[in-house]
């Protein structure tokens, strides 16, 4: 049996993405988690579709692609029935100031005009409440060990904040 240790399902969210590290192709790598009152519960690195213009494009589609996974896990944690009450919004955490502004303003600026229109959906999910996107600091960005080498003991820290440890 699986036991969370609380009342209320705490459902978090981590995004990252880097910019361009398919040398090739020009594609950037998208990578989120989400823990579950502390433990992680679902993670995901994959290349994105499209050619991002900049760091921030990348972790904007990042963010977004995260969001669409947000609710979808509110929508099956609540489909179980199994705890009364699930904390909401979920936080997404994103350690880019310009995707976080970005996943908020209602509409688009000058340097985002290009940005794939299927992308801003995340400002709509922002806006019906399911989901708030969070400024968090690379350092305690828990989705950042998916695009670079970490060292050993820093590793070893990131596992811990996800509930992992080693027997």
């Amino acid at each position: 049996m699986l036991m969370y240790g609380s009342k209320d399902l705490i459902l978090l969210g981590y995004t990252d993405s880097d910019f361009q590290s398919d040398k090739d192709a020009r594609k950037s790598t998208s990578e989120s988690i989400f823990t579950l009152n502390g433990g992680a519960v679902v993670w995901r690195s994959i290349k994105q579709s499209c050619i991002a213009d900049s760091t921030m494009e990348a972790e904007y589609i990042a963010a977004c692609v995260a969001a669409y996974e947000a609710v979808w896990l509110k929508k099956f944690l609540t489909d179980l029935e199994i705890v009364p009450n699930m904390h909401l919004p979920i936080t997404l955490y994103c350690d880019n100031s310009g995707a976080v502004a970005n996943s908020r303003e209602p509409r688009s600026h000058k340097r985002g005009k290009h940005i794939e229109r299927k992308y801003h959906r995340i400002r709509e999910i922002v806006h019906r409440g399911d989901v708030t996107v969070t400024k968090i600091s690379s350092e305690q960005n828990m989705a950042d060990p998916f695009i670079k080498a970490l060292m050993a003991k820093v590793f070893e820290s990131y596992l811990h904040g996800l509930g992992l440890y080693c027997l």
